[in-house]
């Protein structure tokens, strides 16, 4: 069995327009095409689809069932072929967590000044590629290391590490926390997307650990009191939330903000981006 979109096209054509006749002038085929191609889709399906009077013409029983699923299919199609041939014209930035934190507005509003023929999207996904490994967006930024077989990359920044406590912890008093005082706490990692890992601690000196899957979910462990979170700067501009603090950790060093994007199909934008922002970051430091 062999269905086209062309069939089905002229399904919803007909049914739409009330007559085979008006239905060709708007296909912009001839009367008979139409006839033509309902009868092969009958055929292919092997049903029935509509039934034709002398004054009008209906959808049978399974004619409105499969009229509903052509609509939906050929609405698919549609939003693929648009995909496509307007990509350029969009741009879809991704990230994981805290998209460019303090960076992230001024960058919304610089760009369509600087780029009015390109519309920006911040696409948020659980993903340790923001979103770009599943397709979601054509330029992401990162705070861990790309696979560079896959994806080229640029650093265009640099951001300091913060420790994420409950606001009624000890250390909520204090202005900053070291690397080796957090060895003895239980730690809360986002394996999946995070920028965290225990090697930040030497071999016997590395903390506890409690996993989550999602940032919402290491902000709530964080704020029962029973664990820490180690975080990046932008985290700490993103995400203020009441009942969380977040201190300065004053011997790790910076995380590299990086954007990567597909090696073998880059957006044309990129460069752009990438120049933006290196400027952003360097100017506010």
């Amino acid at each position: 069995m062999s269905v086209e979109l062309r069939q089905l096209r002229c399904l919803v054509a007909i049914v739409d327009a009330g007559t085979f006749t008006d239905a060709a002038i708007e296909l912009g085929i001839s009367q008979a095409a139409v006839s033509r191609t309902l009868a092969s889709l009958e055929t292919a399906l092997g049903v029935r689809l509509l039934r034709r009077t002398s004054r009008e013409v209906v959808p049978t029983a399974v004619g409105v069932q499969i009229l509903g699923r052509a609509r939906r299919l050929l609405a698919e199609a549609d939003d693929l072929v648009r995909e496509a041939t307007t990509g350029h014209a969009r741009l879809r930035l991704g990230y994981a967590w805290s998209a460019l934190g303090r960076h992230t507005l001024t960058f919304q509003r610089r760009w369509p000044d600087l780029h009015p023929d390109v519309e920006l999207q911040l696409v948020r996904t659980n993903s340790a590629t923001g979103g770009l490994a599943e397709g979601a967006c054509d330029v992401a930024v990162v705070r861990t290391p790309a696979d560079e077989r896959r994806f080229d990359n640029a650093i265009i920044g640099l951001e300091r590490r913060f420790c994420a406590m409950a606001a009624d912890d000890s250390w909520a008093r204090r202005r900053s926390v070291r690397l080796a005082e957090i060895s003895d706490r239980t730690l809360v990692i986002d394996r999946r997307s995070g920028t965290t890992t225990t090697e930040l601690w030497p071999p016997g000196s590395r903390p506890a650990v409690e996993y989550t899957h999602e940032i919402d979910d290491w902000l709530a462990v964080i704020a029962t009191g029973r664990s820490v979170g180690v975080t990046t700067e932008s985290t700490v501009n993103q995400y203020r939330r009441a009942g969380i603090v977040f201190r300065p950790v004053r011997d790790a060093a910076p995380v590299p903000v990086r954007l990567i994007w597909w090696r073998d199909d880059p957006h044309p934008a990129i460069p752009d981006v990438v120049a933006l922002l290196t400027e952003l970051y360097r100017r506010d430091g």
